[in-house]
């Protein structure tokens, strides 16, 4: 361009002649006739043919290649180097560049014959609610965890709901709905999701879908549809994807630090109130988001009692009181020893059932070989085997309240000690483990430490209060002689006494 520039100064400002600028720059006389003629200032040259000696014989097989990836969602498609590499595996000894070109050149062909546009999509108050997950790295009690965000927003007042756990299995997604619910105030009429394998069991032709059982339940308890995407068809809930991108780079554009997920959650929950109060509505630019929701929360479809979130499956109790889930090993009443009991995870405890009785309730655990004892599940045991009370292992660390560690840490002395000490335990099944600690220390405060005083404490905790003595009515004329509990009564009738006057 610059030279352009020159001989064109020179022709038309200087006057020289063809020869002359030739001469100058070094130019040939065609060169600048050819710039003095056209009028041009940018000449640019365009390859017309490209030669692809190589790849000529695998054009076709390449294009029928990217024809095959053109029908799958883009996570799905083939880079330019995996087509390359799966070329050389055929036999094809070119270079990357061409392959490269080639699928540059046929994608830009493709993508002129699909017009890409979009039609804008409006919702009324309480007709739908979008959701899906995002993934991000916060620092929980000091160590980086990659935490998994649900995300909400309500279609109409594009109200946000954030809630993160550890995990999205089908309990996390239960839980994340009740959460979003309770924040919310209600459901709306219609969900849209993508095609989770946690909620969408099998995708059918068009938008027909087999949903997950326990999903349909808690769609059925809060009354709304859950509708499914087309797949790679993200702009059919392009406000959740938006807010996907904008909440990463809004709330977690630096490593946030947590003590646990509770303060986390709280701490994203006011956040997006935060948010809808300073944000401006997209269709009502005079008003907030907030001022939207609160309109749209009349329409909003409510229900009182909760949904019991919850995933549940079985699990086979072994002889030693403990089940298997999700890599870790609960303990359970030793009465299940042996029975295939359910499993009912939340997404932040397990609840174990055995033939419709609670055997077992943990807080749940994420990482893996974890065993997790109540050392009252094995009280039955203890009975029949005292002796497991010093070395086995669901009674080591076994935080105790004070009185009943001082009543074991004396009993060490007596033979039958550990005995005796199962023997205090076990009332606690009967009299609450509260009236037991009462009991020991009382024991303990008269120095008088045995299995058969603090019985005995409790039995008389226990005893009913004399009743009260009761006036005569006054109708009743006054008793002359008040009866004398006198056991010689007795006798003197026995031995043919007269009646005693």
């Amino acid at each position: 361009m610059e030279t352009i520039r020159k001989v064109r100064l020179a022709h038309h400002r200087d006057h020289k002649s063809i020869r002359e600028i030739a001469r100058d720059f070094n130019l040939s006389r065609n060169t600048v006739r050819k710039i003095i003629r056209s009028g041009a200032t940018e000449f640019t040259y365009e390859r017309k043919v490209q030669p692809r000696p190589r790849l000529e014989p695998f054009k076709e097989r390449l294009a029928t290649y990217l024809e095959q990836d053109s029908k799958k969602p883009v996570k799905e498609q083939r880079t330019a180097l995996l087509l390359f590499e799966q070329l050389q595996r055929e036999g094809f000894s070119g270079g990357y560049d061409s392959v490269r070109r080639f699928v540059q050149k046929w994608r830009k062909a493709d993508g002129e014959r699909e017009i890409k546009a979009f039609i804008p999509l409006s919702f009324a108050p309480g007709e739908a609610f979008q959701f899906d997950w995002s993934y991000e790295q916060v620092e929980l009690g000091g160590v980086n965890v990659r935490v998994k965000v649900a995300q909400f927003r309500l279609s109409h007042s594009r109200m946000p709901f954030c809630v993160a756990y550890v995990r999205e299995t089908l309990e996390m997604v239960l839980d994340a709905h009740v959460r979003a619910f309770e924040f919310f105030g209600g459901a709306c009429r219609k969900g849209i999701y993508d095609n989770l394998k946690t909620v969408v069991s099998k995708v059918l032709m068009g938008k027909e879908r087999v949903f997950n059982r326990r999903f349909v339940s808690l769609a059925s308890h809060y009354l709304f549809e859950p509708v499914a995407c087309t797949p790679a068809a993200g702009w059919e809930k392009g406000q959740i994807e938006k807010q996907v991108g904008f909440v990463r780079q809004r709330f977690f554009n630096q490593r946030r630090k947590f003590a646990g997920l509770e303060e986390l959650n709280q701490w994203l929950a006011d956040q997006c109130r935060t948010l809808a109060a300073g944000h401006k509505h997209p269709e009502f630019p005079d008003r907030t988001v907030a001022e939207v929701f609160a309109d749209e929360q009349e329409h909003l479809v409510r229900v009182k009692v909760p949904f019991d979130s919850y995933r549940e499956t079985t699990a086979r109790v072994s002889f030693t009181s403990l089940v298997n889930f999700d890599r870790n090993r609960y303990s359970v009443h030793a009465s299940a020893v042996g029975k295939t009991i359910a499993v009912r995870a939340y997404a932040d405890r397990l609840i174990l059932v055995a033939d419709g009785q609670t055997v077992g309730v943990h807080v749940r655990q994420f990482g893996r070989d974890k065993t997790l004892f109540d050392p009252w599940h094995y009280l039955e045991v203890l009975k029949r085997k005292p002796g497991a009370l010093r070395n086995g292992a669901p009674f080591k660390d076994w935080e105790l309240p004070v009185p009943l560690k001082e009543v074991r840490a004396a009993l060490l002395n007596h033979h039958d000690g550990d005995k005796q000490f199962v023997g205090i335990l076990c009332a606690a099944l009967t009299h609450g483990l509260k009236a037991v600690v009462d009991a020991c220390a009382e024991a303990v405060a008269a120095t008088t430490i045995s299995r058969d005083v603090i019985l005995n404490i409790l039995s008389r905790t226990g005893e009913e209060a004399p009743p009260e003595q009761c006036a005569a009515p006054s109708h009743l004329p006054p008793l002359r002689m008040p009866p004398v509990a006198d056991c010689r009564r007795y006798d003197q009738l026995l031995a043919g006494g007269a009646h005693a006057a």
